[in-house]
Formats: C-alpha cells, structure tokens, sequence
C-alpha cells in the first residue's frame, strides 16, 4: 500500500514539476519568457493554472496520507517501567559489582558527594583526576 502511494506521489511530483516549468515567465528575471511561441495564448496558460492547482492538491493530499499511514502502527513508548536490556557477562573470572544494600542510586551518589566533600582542599593548583 505505502509503495503504491509513493509510485503515485512521485507522478504527481515530476508532472507537477513539468507543469509549473512550462509556464509563461510573468517576472523576466533572466530576460527570456518573451515573445510568440508554444505558450502564447491565453486559454493554454489557463489550463495550465487549473493543472498546477489540480497537481498541487493532489501532492498535498498525497503528502498527508503518507503521513499518516507511516504513523499507523506506530505506539507510544514510555522509559518509565521499561525492563532493562540483559547485559552479558565480561570474560574471565571477574566478580561482578554488587549493588548497594541500603537505598538506591541517589543514596551512593550522596554518599560520593559527602566523602568529596570531606577531603583536604588541595595545597596548590592542580590538574584535574578523572575518577
């Protein structure tokens, strides 16, 4: 169905394309768009509007559809409640980090927080550790 619907919108774009480039130039930006020729009547130029008008409804239309079928099965995601992915265990005989008995994150972070705190302040200027 979204194939379809492409194949058709991409029609609509390349004859619409095709429509607005065989128009009589009205600003005369580059100097051409003057003098008798294939689009000099009246009655050609205003079946072309009509045609422009026409295509450029049906690109729109087109345009909101394929919008809305991409979206059509799409479902709200929430990361609030999501399980977290497995992780693999590391290679070798590494033990793995337990977590903190008493509290959650926010409590260890606290905890680091507090025993940063409670170092000496440095005697002169230094680099940055990382930790």
């Amino acid at each position: 169905m979204q194939t379809v619907a492409i194949v058709i919108h991409l029609m609509i774009v390349a004859t619409l394309i095709a429509t607005v480039l065989l128009q009589k130039s009205e600003g005369g930006g580059l100097g051409v768009g003057g003098g008798a020729g294939f689009m000099s009547s009246r009655g050609t130029a205003n079946l072309l509007t009509r045609t422009t008008a026409v295509l450029a409804f049906g690109f729109f239309l087109t345009s909101l559809f394929l919008s809305w079928y991409a979206s059509y099965d799409r479902k709200p995601s929430s990361i609030i409640g999501a399980t977290p992915a497995s992780q693999s265990q590391p290679a070798g005989g590494a033990a793995p980090v337990a977590p903190p008995t008493s509290g959650g994150i926010l409590d260890s972070l606290k905890k680091a927080d507090e025993q940063q705190q409670n170092q000496p302040p440095p005697a002169g200027p230094q680099a940055p550790r990382s930790q």
